[in-house]
């Protein structure tokens, strides 16, 4: 089990701490709907030093880019973020990402810390058959980077008191290098989980207690408060965010769980899977990812299953929760094709018996 640079502090904290993704790490402090609303109304800080980060160098990185990821890396400019995932070459998902444009030869890529192995060793073989030196222009360095997401309607203006550089004006999905709580060559962006607003800050490990302190005095004005991961689940549903080995997984295609608007198909981007994705956008899926409301009491819980009026199964739950944001019980699933219009009818089977919802759009929580 792996500790981040930020365990110990979350146990001076009194976290109930778990293990995830090889790691120890803090599910809840307070609370989980105490949490949840934090963040929604003033600050929060997540470890999320579990993060894979990859970078990647030299006069191949933007063709390798290209090639493992379905978003258009062309329209990215120095600064800018970009959601994507990696398609498998057999119409499934190895991980969704971020992809952060440095400079012409220079990306980052943030995958999910599950799959820092498995994106590894994917990566690895695209860019061993591109012909980029594995360790150089590829580069894993993942073990050597922590990272905090300070998300909340008052993070940017808290921590705009620890650097010199404006960040409170920040464009979503962009990010600087600056000077951070005295530290040097921090990444800081505004990506977010939680459709809050905010920011993460990457940094080295050694910078890691150093800059949490700062975090926790430049934020206690604005009532920052540490905030574990079961409120990171629930903050992300409201927004009907994909969670991978849930609402989206190697045998999802990005087509079918609605991100065909980070799948780009342009003439000059031949990424991997294309053809079998183009033919998906074009001829129709056979089943779509939903986002639904109870309408009956009870809470649906990933692998139940979705039901029409007699009971026939047309599909299953990937995630579920009671939103705290809304105090209404929501969740996400794959259902077929014809189920997936806004307002149908639809029954989630709980303890054998079916229970009513129906489809929304997403995301249900609107700010």
């Amino acid at each position: 089990m792996k500790n981040t640079a930020f365990t110990k502090f979350h146990i001076e904290l009194g976290a109930k701490m778990v293990p995830f993704a090889g790691y120890n790490m803090p599910v809840q402090y307070e609370g989980l709907v105490a949490e949840h609303h934090t963040v929604r109304k003033a600050v929060g800080v997540f470890d999320v030093s579990h993060m894979g980060e990859f970078w990647v160098k030299g006069p191949k990185a933007f063709d390798f880019v290209q090639k493992v990821t379905s978003n258009d890396v062309a329209v990215l400019h120095d600064g800018k973020v970009q959601y994507s995932c990696f398609p498998n070459g057999k119409g499934g998902i190895v991980d969704d990402l971020l992809v952060y444009r440095v400079n012409e030869i220079t990306y980052l890529l943030v995958v999910n810390a599950a799959n820092i192995d498995k994106d590894w060793a994917w990566c690895v073989k695209q860019a061993e058959v591109m012909g980029l030196e594995v360790g150089k222009e590829l580069y894993n360095a993942s073990d050597e980077i922590a990272q905090l997401a300070i998300q909340g309607p008052l993070a940017l203006k808290a921590m705009q008191k620890l650097t010199e550089t404006t960040v409170t004006d920040m464009e979503y999905y962009t990010f600087k290098k600056l000077s951070f709580a005295g530290v040097k060559d921090v990444i800081f962006s505004t990506t977010g989980y939680t459709g809050s607003g905010g920011c993460e800050i990457y940094m080295a490990n050694e910078d890691a207690e150093k800059i949490w302190k700062a975090v926790y005095e430049a934020g206690a004005e604005f009532g920052i408060k540490p905030i574990g991961l079961g409120a990171r689940d629930t903050l992300r549903l409201e927004m009907g965010f994909c969670l991978y080995g849930n609402d989206i997984n190697d045998t999802t295609s990005p087509i079918e769980a609605g991100l065909g608007w980070i799948t780009k198909f342009t003439d000059a981007k031949n990424f991997i899977d294309k053809d079998y994705l183009l033919e998906q956008k074009k001829n129709g899926v056979k089943h779509k990812l939903v986002g639904f409301e109870m309408i009956d009491r009870g809470i649906p819980r990933h692998y139940y299953e979705i039901c029409d009026a007699d009971g026939n199964k047309i599909g299953e739950v990937t995630s579920g929760t009671m939103a705290p944001s809304l105090d209404i019980n929501i969740g996400m699933g794959y259902v077929n094709t014809p189920f997936a219009k806004a307002d149908t009818e639809i029954f989630i089977k709980i303890r054998e018996k079916l229970l009513k919802a129906k489809v929304v759009k997403l995301p249900f929580y609107k700010g």
